[in-house]
């Protein structure tokens, strides 16, 4: 059929993860015969690449891996692409993110982040999304001296950034990307960078059009993602905005939507 699907990208937190981050029970199964269909699974999230690689280390030869919302991809543990920041507009960045009361900045390079030590009671909920982590004295050093990629904003106190630091740090959209990813983190990246970009340069690079895609979300940072496919499914558990982007639904995470909508597909010969 000219219209099977060839690659599906999927959002990990909220989409593909249950409530306790956990893989479907049915996931090595599922994605096993879509790969033995020849399709491509690529994990699309706003978690770092190395996070990414260690919860589906068994699949570190057979997937795409889109990191950090869309700045960085690898297959074969080889970069694809990355979108470095400019050292001056992280700079420029911090200063002001540092008026903003309880956002704590984490620095983001291709392979590990970095946070100062006013951060340290907060590891655990980094942790989560960044495996591989580093605590530096000096936040506007390590900038001037690493290749950055992204920086997340996390409300660590409250849980609620939607409220609490995006309002200020929106403000900085223009010549940045401003996301709100969770109820936690808001991400900051280069203009015009997000999952759907990546998705987009993917496509171009291994000659698979929209037509031949499918995406499955849940978040604010996944609305460009959704728009760059023809089979998008926003999860019944999603933010609202997600519902008019997306041309279908899944149930939600704790359901399983994702390999429960992977195995209709499959029976229907979609995939």
């Amino acid at each position: 059929m000219a219209d099977k699907i060839k690659i599906i990208f999927c959002d990990m937190d909220g989409t593909l993860l249950d409530g306790n981050s956990n893989l479907p029970p049915d996931f090595d199964e599922v994605i096993g015969e879509v790969l033995r269909r020849g399709a491509i699974f690529a994990p699309a999230s706003g978690r770092q690449y190395s996070a990414l690689t260690l919860q589906m280390e068994k699949y570190v030869d057979e997937f795409v891996f889109i990191s950090e919302n869309g700045t960085f991809a690898a297959r074969h543990d080889e970069e694809l692409f990355s979108s470095v920041m400019d050292t001056a507009e992280v700079l420029r960045i911090l200063k002001e993110g540092s008026r903003i009361p309880g956002a704590f900045p984490v620095l983001c390079g291709k392979r590990i982040a970095y946070v100062n030590e006013e951060f340290r009671p907060y590891l655990g909920e980094m942790e989560k999304y960044f495996t591989q982590n580093a605590i530096v004295p000096d936040l506007e050093a390590t900038a001037a001296r690493e290749p950055l990629i992204k920086i997340a904003y996390c409300d660590a106190r409250q849980g609620d950034a939607e409220r609490t630091i995006y309002p200020g740090l929106a403000k900085l959209h223009g010549p940045v990307h401003v996301a709100l990813s969770s109820n936690y983190w808001v991400d900051i990246m280069n203009p015009g960078i997000n999952k759907g970009f990546a998705v987009q340069k993917l496509q171009k690079r291994l000659g698979i059009p929209p037509e031949n895609c499918a995406a499955f979300g849940d978040y604010l940072n996944d609305l460009e993602m959704l728009r760059a496919v023809k089979y998008s499914f926003a999860m019944e558990n999603a933010h609202p905005s997600l519902f008019e982007a997306a041309a279908y639904r899944a149930e939600p995470n704790t359901a399983y939507g994702v390999t429960k909508k992977l195995r209709e597909l499959l029976d229907a010969d979609k995939i």
